[in-house]
């Protein structure tokens, strides 16, 4: 056997975090556990452990967020590269990608989803709507909600192709659900609580056409190019 060598050390460290995110085990809006607990579990020194948090916020999937921790942001090293692709995208063209997205999800989701879909949206659907009338539309604890939600809706289709690209989009979504709130004070809890709604009663016909009409709400604010 060879000793272990210290860059192999940070990189099983960083594979280990990696892994706790596409798991689900640490959902996209939740902070992770600090640096001393990371440290005690994974049995390795502080060093290491803050040089595989670094590598994942470079990657796109963490985010240090002063005086409060660091957050995941996404499920895929992907999102990094389509954060910084998208970076000058207009508004309404990111709109329409995810109302062709969001409105198959949710024809999908309201055909596939199981007893823990239908938990984990109930759930979900009635943190964003507390988290909303405590904090704010553009707090970013309603933004990492509203992200959830939406995911959710994805995770229900039990398509893991359809999920990791979605995962990999999730940056971008949560800036295009900030731009819109600064926009307006509309919390559209009456859509999103159709929309689940039609999800969790198993109606594909009507959650696509719940999704698709709440986008083209959204797409109304902003002119045409």
């Amino acid at each position: 056997m060879q000793p272990v060598r210290r860059t192999s050390l940070i990189a099983q460290v960083t594979e280990q975090l990696r892994a706790e995110i596409r798991s689900g085990r640490w959902p996209v809006g939740t902070r992770i556990p600090t640096e001393p607990e990371l440290t005690e579990l994974t049995g390795t020194g502080r060093n290491t452990v803050r040089e595989a948090v670094q590598a994942l916020v470079h990657a796109g999937m963490l985010e240090r967020r002063q005086g409060s921790g660091t957050y995941v942001i996404a499920t895929s090293d992907l999102g990094n590269t389509l954060t910084k692709y998208f970076a000058d995208a207009v508004t309404r063209d990111i709109l329409e990608l995810r109302q062709a997205l969001d409105t198959t999800a949710a024809r999908l989701a309201a055909e596939r989803r199981d007893e823990n879909d239908i938990a984990n949206l109930t759930r979900l659907l009635e943190a964003r709507m507390r988290t909303w009338a405590e904090h704010g539309p553009q707090s970013q604890e309603s933004i990492d909600t509203d992200v959830q939600l939406h995911r959710a809706i994805v995770v229900a289709s039990h398509n893991a192709v359809y999920l990791e690209f979605y995962d990999s989009l999730l940056p971008v979504i949560a800036e295009a659900i900030r731009s819109s709130s600064a926009r307006s004070d509309e919390d559209y809890h009456a859509e999103h609580e159709e929309l689940v709604t039609a999800v969790v009663e198993g109606d594909p016909e009507r959650a696509a056409r719940v999704a698709n009409c709440f986008f083209g709400t959204l797409m109304a604010e902003y002119p045409d190019r």
